[in-house]
């Protein structure tokens, strides 16, 4: 398989949830507001959104509750120019995932909401309904893999993507509130990063992975030596450190004033990957995808502070350069 090749086709597959975000006004707290804004949150759709507003295409295959919630997220993927004909509504008492969160760094608070959340219904029928074979490259974030049905469904779209031939793509994402233990997690984390040609996580995801935050290093060396492609250590103001074809790259940063620390993640991997659909080097591809993650800091709002291609490279050309590491 040719990952990259995969990638170039610029039409992607996401599993994961789309979700409701209410964040404040530069400075605010939660508990003081009068006002939040409301637009789209979810990491999956995030990442979804970064690749159309730089150029790509993306496909979520997700539920979302059958409730005026789960319709301001359907309207909110129809906004982003996501495609939504893999996204079922689910009745009953599920509920799409809520997110409040801080428009500011110092004492910052985020407040998540996933009680019975719509996104673990997903069932083996939604994602075997998906024509792999017309994608590119499959993406997910790693809480599809925190609960069942969504867990067993989301292997069996790892199965039909290998089947396909396209590559899989993998943002770690470890959330702790989302999963029954430490323990199930690390099981299930390390499973599906093996089978993964591509994976993206921080320090801390990678150790704990690999059962302790020294050993997280060695972790994604050793996944880039056995089975990925590709693999991205993220170190957040230290950089990152990028594992392929037996080499290692390190990577700085772009330091901006963060205005939250929310949204980080899933830009830097719709930066990442839209630099490789553009032919740029693997370590250029890398300080894109972090230029992309110091835009959204510096910005309220995950989806809707994502940039488009023209704000990608205004950035750059004004900035004097990331930061240099050895």
């Amino acid at each position: 398989m040719d990952v990259l090749a995969g990638i170039k086709h610029n039409n992607f597959v996401v599993l994961g949830r789309v979700g409701m975000d209410l964040f404040t006004a530069a400075g605010e707290a939660i508990e003081t507001t009068d006002n939040f804004t409301a637009d789209m949150g979810g990491s999956s759709a995030n990442i979804a959104a970064g690749i159309v507003k730089l150029g790509g295409k993306a496909s979520l295959v997700t539920r979302v509750s059958d409730d005026a919630v789960g319709r301001f997220c359907m309207n909110k993927l129809d906004h982003y120019a996501i495609d939504k004909r893999y996204v079922t509504p689910v009745g009953g008492e599920a509920r799409n995932s809520l997110a409040l969160y801080e428009s500011r760094m110092q004492d910052h608070q985020s407040v998540i909401y996933r009680n019975g959340a719509a996104d673990f219904e997903m069932t083996i029928k939604d994602v075997e309904a998906v024509d792999y074979a017309a994608f590119g490259a499959l993406v997910a974030a790693g809480t599809v893999f925190a609960a069942d049905p969504s867990r067993s469904s989301s292997f069996r779209a790892f199965e039909l993507a290998r089947a396909a031939g396209i590559p899989i793509i993998f943002d770690v994402d470890y959330r702790p509130y989302s999963w029954p233990s430490a323990q199930v997690a690390e099981e299930v984390l390390s499973k599906a990063g093996a089978m993964s040609d591509i994976i993206i996580g921080n320090d801390e995801e990678f150790g704990f992975m690999a059962g302790g935050i020294n050993k997280g290093l060695e972790k994604a060396r050793a996944l880039a030596a056995s089975s990925a492609t590709i693999v991205v250590y993220k170190m957040g103001e230290h950089g990152a450190i990028t594992f392929a074809n037996g080499t290692q790259i390190r990577t700085g940063i772009y330091p901006v004033t963060a205005l939250k620390p929310t949204g980080a993640g899933d830009s830097f991997m719709a930066g990442f990957l839209s630099s490789l659909v553009k032919g740029h080097s693997l370590e250029n591809a890398v300080l894109r995808g972090s230029a992309c993650a110091a835009i959204v800091v510096a910005k309220p709002g995950c989806a809707p502070a994502m940039p488009f291609s023209n704000e990608l490279d205004a950035f750059l050309a004004d900035h004097p350069g990331p930061t240099h590491v050895t």
